[in-house]
């Protein structure tokens, strides 16, 4: 029993000794650099129980080795903000470069068949001018022969105006009267109409067409002339 409670004090002095150990917080005065020492059983209230002077010379060493160091500390901030504005500046240039990208191939996918388009507008002129060539009355008559042509000449016609709008190449028509719209006519020519609005379309020379929005060719047309 004895040796058991001699076991016991022991270890509670033991642990007496391992609270009352203290460590050192430094902090600077006008007068010079001071050590606290603090009991660790009391680090949250942080009283110091004690207090060393240093010398003069060893405050001033101790300060300018603070003031490096703040000074490094400031130097690292700048250069970690410069890098973090170049990697964020970066980002947004590739994110750019991405979406104009993927715009270019997308315009390429969309607008791969506008040579094709203006060529076959060629053909669409050539059709519309054979159907425009035959007279309405003589349509009408013992002649079938020239009614089959011609209706078949029209289901042509047609046909390719539909095939042009499935693939985004819609007609641009304008009618006379018309105000005109350099965006999506050409002048042709300019003549003086009595009686009719300045700058109104007087004759529609070749209809137009664009593609997905995109003009592949202006309507050409005659605008009145203004006084």
């Amino acid at each position: 029993m004895a040796t058991l409670m001699r076991s016991s004090c022991r270890g509670l002095a033991n642990l007496a000794n391992l609270k009352t150990t203290i460590f050192k917080v430094p902090y600077l005065e006008r007068s010079g650099v001071l050590y606290r020492f603090m009991n660790t059983s009391t680090a949250e209230s942080a009283t110091p129980t004690e207090e060393v002077k240093l010398s003069p010379e060893d405050g001033a060493k101790l300060k300018e080795q603070i003031q490096k160091i703040s000074k490094e500390c400031e130097e690292l901030r700048a250069k970690v903000n410069e890098v973090t504005d170049k990697y964020k500046r970066a980002l947004a240039e590739t994110e750019n470069t991405r979406q104009r990208m993927s715009k270019q191939i997308d315009d390429a996918k969309i607008f791969a068949i506008q040579k094709f388009s203006k060529d076959m507008i060629d053909v669409a002129d050539i059709l519309e001018t054979a159907v425009d060539a035959v007279p309405k009355d003589a349509l009408i008559g013992a002649n079938s022969h020239l009614k089959n042509m011609y209706d078949g000449l029209k289901m042509t016609q047609n046909t390719l105006v539909q095939v042009f709008t499935r693939h985004g190449l819609v007609r641009i028509a304008p009618k006379e009267g018309d105000k005109f719209n350099p965006n999506l006519h050409e002048a042709i020519f300019q003549a003086p109409a009595p009686g009719k609005e300045p700058e109104s379309i007087l004759l529609v020379n070749k209809v137009g067409y664009s593609l997905h929005e995109r003009i592949v060719r202006a309507a050409k047309v005659g605008v009145v002339k203004g006084s």
